[in-house]
């Protein structure tokens, strides 16, 4: 019975997950400048990753391969962001400027 319970929780973590990895991709061909884009990507795919791992923790189990998945989420919860605060500063400082003060500034 708790084997069927946490498959049922394992495969529903890992289904959400790969729902917001999808949304994150529609969203990154929807929004209109860089910075939305940006953001759509690193917060879906951060959290889409996350729950996705913890699926998997779950189906693996208590042993070394649920070691490795905690090992891996707390590398990509490090690196994401900041792979994605370089880009986006990186744009900044080239001049690409967010859509929003676009529009204002005539």
């Amino acid at each position: 019975m708790i084997g069927l319970i946490a498959d049922i929780a394992s495969w529903l973590l890992i289904v959400v997950g790969a729902l917001a990895c999808v949304i994150s991709g529609y969203g990154m061909l929807r929004m209109p400048d860089l910075y939305t884009r940006i953001h759509a990507a690193s917060v879906a795919d951060t959290g889409g990753m996350l729950l996705i791992l913890v699926g998997l923790m779950i189906q693996a189990g208590i042993g070394l391969t649920t070691a490795k998945l905690v090992l891996i989420v707390v590398f990509l919860l490090i690196t994401s962001p900041t792979a994605t605060h370089a880009l986006a500063r990186a744009a900044r400082q080239d001049g690409v400027r967010p859509a929003s003060e676009k529009r204002t500034r005539r």
